[in-house]
């Protein structure tokens, strides 16, 4: 097992794990997570990709949280999300959750590595947060995600889903609801309370339009 190195983050002390994609299967390493400022190199990347001048929030108020979550391949595997620095630690907590019951999580990547094209991250089945974009259908209207304050947890199970279609479309065999598959979310399931209980709201709970895969912290 590779080594972990304790450190401080600002005032709170987290665990920081090496840089490991994947564990063996069968193994079961222990949750780990870090919160830091914004590295250069991904504040580079991200300049004129999932953020650019004029959006609500400056990269000096966004957080890289880097940490371990378990996979659809039964493995422990690290990911990153980029949020607003006053939910970064509540990220931390759901996602420890998250890994405690083996709730699966298809992937972990920054929507810069799509080009911040969300739609292709969605097919792609990407869980990820941060991301400058206007509010769906309502151009003009930032995003929750604009603000670092909301999350799409496995998008092609848990699709956007309104009148005129389905969002990702290789989410539409996950839209009946009834069939409960791995990596679904539900109310009042483990996913729901893991939020609900940091106030966080879940876009399931939506009334014109489902958003299954959609956590935000002011249920919008």
């Amino acid at each position: 097992m590779r080594r972990i190195i304790l450190t401080f983050v600002g005032a709170t002390l987290l665990m920081v794990p090496t840089p490991v994609a994947s564990a063996e299967a069968g193994t079961r390493p222990d949750y780990v997570a870090r919160i830091e400022p914004l590295p250069d190199g991904i504040r580079a990347w991200m300049n004129g990709v999932s953020w650019h001048p004029g959006c609500p929030v400056p990269l000096r108020d966004l957080r890289l949280v880097t940490l371990r979550y378990w996979g659809f391949d039964r493995r422990a595997h690290m990911g990153r999300l980029v949020v607003h620095r006053d939910v970064a630690q509540t990220m931390v907590g759901v996602f420890r959750r998250l890994y405690a019951v083996s709730f699966p999580i298809r992937q972990m990547r920054l929507v810069d590595y799509y080009g911040a094209d969300d739609r292709t991250s969605m097919e792609h089945d990407n869980t990820s947060a941060f991301n400058c974009r206007w509010r769906a259908g309502q151009p003009g209207v930032w995003s929750q995600h604009a603000y670092g304050r909301a999350i799409d947890v496995n998008p092609v199970e848990n699709p956007y889903v309104w009148s005129g279609g389905v969002s990702p479309r290789n989410g539409a065999p996950f839209v009946d609801r009834s069939d409960r598959r791995r990596g679904m979310i539900f109310r009042r399931d483990l996913v729901w309370w893991a939020f609900r209980n940091r106030s966080w709201e879940w876009g399931g709970d939506w009334t014109s339009v489902k958003d299954y895969q959609h956590f935000s912290r002011n249920g919008r």
